[in-house]
C-alpha cells in the first residue's frame, strides 16, 4: 500500500473531545473517525488492525468452538420469554421511524447486545442428544449497547465489535471442565496480542445467572474503569465489587485500574430454562440443559492495546496485530530503488506501507512514528551511499544500515 494512494491519512491533531490516550492516537493516526458519541468508523488502517486481532481470537476459537453468524436484529418476544427485554437498561430497541412506517409495519426488534436469545433456540432446534453434547458455537460480531457514558474512544462505545461463544452441557460438571478450557484458550489469546503479562483473570459478579464468581479478563491500563484488587498472598485478583472488605487500602493487595478486555460466565439452566430446553440421556430421563458464555470485546482490544503501548510520538504496535510489518520512506531521488525495494518486499509477504508522498523528511518520519508499525526502513541518498537503506526498530532508537538485497532476510 502507498501512503500517496491512501483513502485516509493521519490527521496530526487530536480531537477535541478525546480523553483516552488511545482515542487521541487512533483519530490522529487516521485509524478510526468518530461518527457521534460512541460510534467509530474503521478507516483502513483500523480495519487492517481490527482484522488482524479478531484472526487471532478466531484461530483460538477454532481449536474449542465451531463459527456461525447470527443476526444484530431479533424479535423483542425472544427477550421477553427470557425476562430481559425490559430489565437491561442498555438494550436497544427499535420500531417504525415515522407515521408512514407504522401503518405499514409497526413491529419492534431489539438490536442484539448479547446472543443468548437467539443461540438457545437455535442449538435447541437441532435435537442433540446426550452423544452430542457438549457443543460450542461462536461468532465474531457487532453490539450495541445503550451506553449512557460512552466516552474513551473505542474504549467504551454503542456499537462495537465483539466475540461471543455459548457452550452446551449435560451437567454442570461438565460445564465447569470445559469453562477452564476458555480460560487457557483466553491466555492463549491475550499472549498473543502482546498484552497477557497484564491480563489478570479477575474474579467478578455472577449477576443473575449464578451464586459462583464469573470471571473477568483485565488488562491493567491507567485509564481503565476498573479497579482491580491483587492479592499479593495467593495471587488471586478481584474487581472492586466483589474484593473482601479489608483489601482497600491493605499492603496485602496490590490496587490498580484495568480495562476489561474479556468476561466468561456460567450461565448453567437460566436459558435453558427460559426455553424450556432439555434432553433425555442415555437411561431416557430428561434433563436440562447447562449452558455458558464467554465474551471477548475485539474493537476494545484494539484500544486497549494502544493504551498499553505509545510514547510521546505515537502508536507502538505489537508484531502481530500491526497494520504493516514495516513502513517505508523515499524521497524523489531513491523513488526508483524504493519501488524495487517495496515489490521485492511484497512478493515475499512482507506487508509494506510506503510512504511515497511528496512531502519533507520531517513529516513523513512523523507520521511514521504516529502510526506506529514495527519498522521503519529509509531509502535515501546517504543511506544509498552508506550501502544500503537505514532500519530501525519503531520501539528502539538506534538503526543500522542493511543493503538493499538483505533487507527480505533481514525481515523475514
Amino acid at each position: 500500500m502507498k501512503m500517496s494512494q491512501l483513502a485516509i491519512r493521519p490527521e496530526k491533531t487530536a480531537p477535541k473531545d478525546a480523553e483516552a490516550i488511545s482515542h487521541k492516537l487512533l483519530a490522529q493516526a487516521g485509524f478510526i473517525d468518530q461518527v457521534m458519541a460512541g460510534v467509530f468508523t474503521f478507516l483502513p488502517l483500523g480495519l487492517r488492525v481490527l482484522t488482524k486481532i479478531e484472526n487471532i481470537v478466531r484461530e483460538e476459537m477454532d481449536k474449542i468452538g465451531t463459527e456461525i453468524l447470527m443476526p444484530s436484529l431479533s424479535p423483542k418476544q425472544l427477550w421477553e420469554t427470557t425476562g430481559r427485554l425490559d430489565t437491561i437498561d442498555v438494550l436497544m430497541k427499535t420500531g417504525p421511524a415515522n407515521k408512514a412506517a407504522e401503518q405499514k409495519h409497526n413491529a419492534e426488534y431489539v438490536l442484539n447486545s448479547t446472543h443468548e436469545e437467539l443461540v438457545t433456540p437455535l442449538v435447541m432446534k437441532q435435537n442433540l442428544s446426550y452423544k452430542d453434547l457438549p457443543l460450542a458455537v461462536y461468532q465474531i460480531q457487532t453490539k450495541f449497547r445503550n451506553e449512557p457514558r460512552a466516552k474513551s474512544g473505542i474504549l467504551r462505545t454503542r456499537e462495537f465489535r465483539m466475540k461471543d461463544l455459548y457452550s452446551f452441557h449435560t451437567d454442570e460438571a461438565d460445564l465447569k471442565r470445559y469453562y477452564e478450557v476458555v480460560k487457557e484458550s483466553y491466555k492463549n489469546i491475550f499472549d498473543r496480542l502482546g498484552i497477557g503479562g497484564d491480563t489478570y483473570i479477575s474474579l467478578a459478579s455472577g449477576g443473575d445467572f449464578t451464586k459462583d464468581f464469573s470471571h473477568e479478563f483485565q488488562t491493567k491500563c491507567e485509564n481503565g474503569e476498573d479497579t482491580i484488587f491483587l492479592s499479593k498472598e495467593n495471587g488471586i485478583a478481584y474487581n472492586k465489587e466483589v474484593a473482601p472488605e479489608d483489601a482497600e487500602g491493605s499492603d496485602n493487595y496490590e490496587e490498580f485500574k484495568a480495562c476489561e478486555v474479556g468476561n466468561i460466565f456460567p450461565l448453567n439452566t437460566k436459558f435453558s430454562e427460559a426455553f424450556d430446553y432439555y434432553y433425555t440421556d442415555k437411561d431416557g430421563v430428561k434433563k436440562i440443559v447447562y449452558m455458558g458464555s464467554y465474551g471477548i470485546g475485539t474493537s476494545r482490544l484494539m484500544g486497549v492495546i494502544v493504551e498499553k503501548f505509545n510514547d510521546e510520538r505515537g502508536i507502538i504496535w505489537p508484531d502481530a496485530v500491526a497494520p504493516f510489518k514495516v513502513g517505508l520512506i523515499s524521497f524523489e531521488a531513491t523513488y526508483e530503488k524504493a519501488k524495487d525495494t517495496y515489490e521485492s518486499l511484497m512478493k515475499s509477504g512482507i506487508e509494506v506501507l510506503w510512504d511515497d508522498r511528496d512531502i519533507s523528511a520531517g513529516a513523513k518520519f512523523a507520521d511514521a512514528d504516529l502510526i506506529g508499525n514495527p519498522w521503519r526502513l529509509i531509502i535515501s541518498e546517504k543511506s544509498l551511499s552508506g550501502g544500503g537503506a537505514e532500519l530501525k526498530r519503531r520501539d528502539e532508537e538506534k538503526s543500522e544500515i542493511i543493503a538493499l538485497d538483505e533487507i527480505g532476510k533481514r525481515l523475514a
